[in-house]
């Protein structure tokens, strides 16, 4: 879990409170009821609460903060390192009047006491972050994913090469997203095509 939850507090941090909850989502739905399930529930719908809050639509917001208020009641106040204690008060407080709450200010989110940036995140959680920045900007998602599993070979063989470095940029680097993305959907391409090349001659030699 932790990748996915250093990821998700890394991307809301930064302000993209709508696209946190992705790097979440997946994971949520694999658990069976029980704290963990609860905890990241709560989370995933205390981040659309700030993000209906800060586009007023208050009925939503307020909706959503009683229930999030209720899946992450009961739970430690730093349950799983994370500041539940932050997150409660101001859900409670969204729940009774949305309207007098400072959306411009939500809490921010810590782990372990510490506000995470992209350049807190091991690979593992940049890898997650990846692909949530990739669907949340509209860059292709599968060139993406294929650039994990790149670089993860990259991490078994040898330790850090091409797509390890460029993912690492495509998360960290904001401002050039766009041209790391387009040096890594090359990078992508080409090792494709040697594993179509080396796919083919496998076939031409059973046939």
């Amino acid at each position: 879990m932790d990748a996915h939850l250093r990821a998700g507090i890394a991307v809301y941090d930064a302000g993209r409170f709508h696209a946190a909850h992705d790097a979440w989502e997946d994971y949520w739905l694999e658990l069976d009821a029980g704290r963990d399930e609860r905890f990241l529930h709560g989370l995933i719908q205390f981040t659309a609460v700030v993000h209906h809050g800060r586009t007023e639509n208050w009925s939503g917001a307020q909706g959503l903060a009683e229930s999030a208020g209720e899946y992450l009641a009961g739970l430690p106040a730093d349950y799983r390192g994370v500041n539940l204690d932050d997150v409660r008060p101001f859900l409670a407080r969204a729940a009774e009047d949305t309207e007098a709450v400072d959306w411009d200010h939500p809490p921010a989110l810590r782990h372990h006491g510490e506000t995470l940036d992209y350049e807190a995140l091991d690979f593992e959680a940049t890898a997650v972050a990846a692909g949530v920045l990739a669907e949340a900007e509209g860059y292709d998602d599968g060139v993406v994913a294929d650039a994990v599993d790149y670089a993860r070979d990259e991490l078994d063989d040898r330790g850090e090469g091409r797509f390890v470095g460029l993912l690492f940029s495509f998360v960290r680097e904001g401002e050039h997203r766009s041209v790391v993305y387009h040096r890594l959907r090359d990078h992508v391409e080409r090792e494709r095509q040697k594993d179509d090349d080396v796919q083919g001659l496998f076939d031409e030699r059973s046939g």
